[in-house]
């Protein structure tokens, strides 16, 4: 039996699941924070990352960026780890059986962690900003930054609506410039970006 590859950490409090077959080889993040910890995405769940989210503390979300993002092991991960589900409203239908928090444009999940609607790739898909680090974006496969750290959308064979992809861009842009938000790095769902470098695969 081959050994499970163990998440990595990539900057402090944040760490790096390895990609998840279930989500296409989708990219999956855990946040420790001290309201309690935040999975963006699903990880690959057999025993060893159950194990290894246990010793790192209590999770009390895990928040979707896409729909590609959700696997089937939504319901099975709330179940064992007791945590709340947060998707964007016209991506709940697709979570039969789970508890769900829905959100329409925003969700301020905490006072460090912030839910935005980013439509496009997918119907409901989401980008989180996270306030720590100088600046976390979590983007699902929805934005990915191109080789001088600019937000870019990627149309690819599954995307939705591409206008409305780009629009998202714009929206990212204008929600972190009327804010004041710095941005630090990026974590898409498929490598992470810091300074513009991209960093993995």
């Amino acid at each position: 039996m081959a050994i499970a590859k163990l998440p990595r950490q990539i900057l402090p409090n944040l760490y790096r699941f390895a990609p998840n077959r279930d989500t296409l080889g989708g990219t999956a993040y855990l946040l420790i924070t001290g309201e309690g910890n935040v999975l963006i995405d699903c990880p690959a769940w057999h025993e060893d990352n159950e194990a290894w989210l246990g010793e790192q503390g209590p999770v009390r979300w895990l928040c979707l960026t896409h729909r590609d993002g959700h696997g089937p092991k939504v319901k099975t991960i709330q179940e064992k780890l007791g945590c709340q589900v947060v998707v964007q409203e016209q991506e709940a239908y697709l979570l039969p059986g789970a508890r769900i928090c829905r959100f329409r444009e925003q969700l301020a999940i905490a006072p460090f962690l912030t839910a935005i609607w980013t439509p496009g790739y997918s119907p409901g898909s989401s980008c989180y900003y996270w306030g720590e680090n100088g600046g976390i974006l979590f983007t699902g496969r929805h934005l990915l930054p191109d080789g001088e750290g600019n937000l870019r959308a990627i149309k690819q064979a599954k995307t939705f609506h591409w206008p409305r992809q780009q629009a998202s861009v714009e929206k990212i842009h204008r929600y972190l410039d009327e804010k004041d938000m710095p941005l630090r790095a990026v974590c898409p769902g498929e490598m992470w970006v810091i300074c513009g470098e991209k960093i993995g695969a």
